[in-house]
């Protein structure tokens, strides 16, 4: 029985689905197209599919691509594996090793325990404070990351309201509270290029289907990614605390409890000022590489005053930070201020997730395919431009309620992008408002790893979480479509 049960679970059927499909595709009759396309949609079909249902691996399907396309004689191996390793995957590991030094120094708690201690200790104010700090985290930090260090913060004030007030007074600030952190978490993820995967996925792919258009730098994303989320955090703000979960009044938080809990970190150390200047110092290389257009007047870039300048990317910068955490000495041990085992800890699945979508992208231009799924979109030229961006951030929002974000992004922006070729639309209408909505699914614990991470803690209600969440959901795709038609416009020169 067991074994028959295991055979109709979902990754179970998910795998055989995948494969049946791959095969009635091979079977289809595509208008006389050239066989590339037929047998690249074929392997795009047993991906994607794979992908959403977990059948394997999330990293073990993401190299399906790199055996397939050379088997089929779409792509050589050596250029799809040159799509798993390229200058973007290089953002996401400088990233990572900052965020990594950020945790091993404990300078994550700083932070978010100095916010609070700023704001306040009313109940409203902590939740603002942490809201604020897993924003604000996780702009730098995976989503995931930022949740599991807050987490166990936020649980210590709720067990210690728990202890002082009876339930009826505490369960609306416990829920406000974990679903804040959550959400803030998704939430910042979008303002910074390297915030969450889903951002650099759009970034490859766009610069690959469109090398003529102007690069999608960390300041272009942020001068429209950051504002969205800004406003959203604000109204998420307003929609947990002010109106669905509005915490008791008579709950206080005394303010020796968070002055206890920073004081425990001592004074600020070495490692944390060092993690601190080179945080600060990416981020500045990072929004000031490229020339900034303020329309009155223009701040060159310094990568412009370089020789070499062409030559550098965000990636050369973000390498380098990362090499010098190695570099520079920890004062509290004889190691640097990270040491050579914590490789180890970087994500690679993650990576090949990455390497997996760029190649499948790579696959989709060179075998033809792209412009056959762009030309059965053609009447989509015809559709109200604000219909269109708020059809799609609607579809993925709600699609990434059950599945990877960042898979789903894998499978869909090199179908935006061929559909915006095929019928002569920017693609920044089709392609910016689908990534930064594959973000914004709060509905239920599997939709992100932040959502899982706080339904774990005990604290919340399943229903409760689905409430805020359908409420956010719809709220985020009339914010994300009336913020690409006025900062989006602006930040990115559009012509509608």
């Amino acid at each position: 029985m067991k074994k028959i049960y295991n055979l109709l679970d979902f990754k179970h059927f998910g795998f055989f689905l995948g494969i049946i499909l791959f095969f009635v595709v091979l079977q289809l009759d595509f208008g006389g197209a050239a066989w590339q396309i037929k047998y690249m949609a074929a392997i795009s079909v047993i991906t994607a599919v794979w992908w959403i249902t977990e059948a394997l691996p999330l990293a073990v399907t993401s190299l399906l691509p790199f055996v397939l396309m050379p088997l089929f004689g779409i792509m050589k191996s050596n250029d799809a594996a040159a799509e798993y390793f390229n200058s973007t995957i290089m953002i996401y590991l400088g990233g990572f090793l900052i965020a990594l030094a950020m945790e091993r120094w404990n300078l994550h708690k700083r932070i978010s325990l100095a916010i609070i201690k700023v704001i306040g200790t009313k109940p409203e104010r902590i939740i603002l404070g942490f809201m604020l700090s897993s924003m604000l985290l996780s702009m730098f930090i995976s989503n995931t990351a930022t949740a599991v260090m807050l987490l166990p913060i936020g649980l210590a004030i709720i067990l210690q309201i728990e202890d002082m007030f009876p339930p009826e007074h505490t369960g609306k600030f416990s829920t406000a509270l974990m679903l804040g952190v959550a959400y803030s978490a998704s939430i910042g993820g979008i303002a910074t290029l390297i915030g969450t995967p889903p951002n650099l996925i759009f970034q490859r792919i766009y610069e690959m289907n469109f090398p003529l258009a102007e690069p999608i730098s960390y300041f272009r994303w942020a001068s429209f990614a950051f504002p969205v989320a800004v406003v959203f955090e604000i109204i998420a703000y307003f929609v947990l605390v002010k109106w669905l979960f509005r915490p008791s009044k008579q709950i206080k938080v005394e303010k020796s409890f968070i002055n206890n809990e920073y004081l425990k970190l001592g004074k600020i150390t070495h490692e944390e000022k060092w993690v601190s200047v080179l945080f600060v110092l990416i981020s500045f290389l990072w929004l000031s590489r490229v020339s900034i257009d303020l329309g009155f007047a223009v701040i060159p870039g310094w990568s412009t005053l370089l020789a070499s300048g062409k030559s550098i990317d965000d990636g050369t910068v973000a390498i380098a930070i990362g090499i010098l955490l190695f570099i520079l000495p920890a004062k509290a041990s004889k190691e640097k201020l990270l040491p050579a085992t914590i490789i180890s800890k970087i994500p690679w699945d993650v990576v090949l997730l990455f390497g997996g979508g760029f190649a499948l992208a790579k696959g989709f231009s060179d075998s033809g395919l792209a412009d056959f799924v762009g030309n059965q979109f053609h009447l989509l030229g015809t559709v109200n431009p604000v219909i269109k961006t708020a059809g799609i951030s609607f579809v993925m929002t709600f699609m990434t309620e059950l599945t990877s974000n960042t898979a789903t992004s894998n499978i869909i922006m090199p179908i935006l992008a061929s559909v915006s070729k095929a019928n002569a639309i920017d693609p920044l209408i089709l392609m910016l408002p689908a990534v930064l909505s594959v973000s914004f699914a709060f509905m239920l614990p599997v939709a992100t790893p932040p959502n899982a991470i706080v339904y774990g803690s005990g604290r919340i209600k399943i229903m409760d979480m689905v409430k805020a969440g359908f409420v956010l959901n719809l709220i985020g795709v009339v914010v994300i479509t009336a913020m690409f038609y006025t900062v989006g416009v602006l930040a990115y020169g559009l012509k509608i």
